[in-house]
């Protein structure tokens, strides 16, 4: 069994991710168990900070590590919140104030003209080898007031074109079949299973 580490210091992260990869033979954990895990999210793109953070797994552990950088790009906002999504509303904000922050901005907006996209990018680092990126994305729309009580962060206000339901409308186990980070890490897992 190989230790996989995921870098991130978001238990809901963890939580959601794990189960994805039940069936590979890895054990996985997240960077925190090795020690202090906040790495400076300074890149400008949701690949630049997915590579901080997996090489920051890596570098603490020593072990294989992934890690994911996800984005809220919503059209009338002109892509905003985009790579900020975590921290749109400000440094140390909870998710309630960004998705109060979104839709204030978004109050004026009809329903019709509220598309948007979360994207996930997925990079996988191994000691010595070059990093692999895997990328999800799911369409959908920003409702006009939060929908359902799961999920985290702006899973009440992003409704997937698909279903129709917002993502905290969705068990975890249906989110996991078609949210941006299940479709990322779906294209990780496979390319785990060759490498493995």
């Amino acid at each position: 069994m190989r230790t996989l580490v995921l870098g991130t210091g978001n238990k809901h992260k963890v939580q959601e991710i794990a189960p994805l990869l039940s069936s590979l033979p890895v054990i996985v954990k997240a960077a925190g168990e090795y020690g202090p895990f906040d790495p400076d999210e300074s890149g400008e793109t949701l690949e630049a900070n997915s590579l901080i953070k997996a090489e920051a797994a890596m570098k603490l552990s020593g072990e294989w590590s992934i890690s994911d950088d996800t984005g809220l790009f919503i059209e009338a906002l002109d892509g905003r919140p985009g790579i900020y999504a975590a921290r749109y509303a400000g440094v140390g904000c909870s998710f309630a104030d960004n998705i109060r922050k979104v839709l204030k901005e978004m109050a004026d907006v009809e329903l019709g003209k509220r598309s948007a996209s979360f994207v996930c990018v997925i990079t996988l680092c191994r000691p010595n080898e070059e990093p692999l990126y895997f990328r999800g994305e799911c369409k959908g729309y920003i409702a006009i007031d939060q929908r359902g009580t799961g999920g985290f962060g702006y899973d009440p206000i992003f409704v997937i074109d698909d279903l129709q339901k917002s993502f905290a409308e969705l068990t975890t186990e249906e989110k996991n079949r078609v949210s941006h980070r299940a479709l990322a890490v779906n294209l990780c897992r496979a390319a785990l299973e060759k490498l493995l």
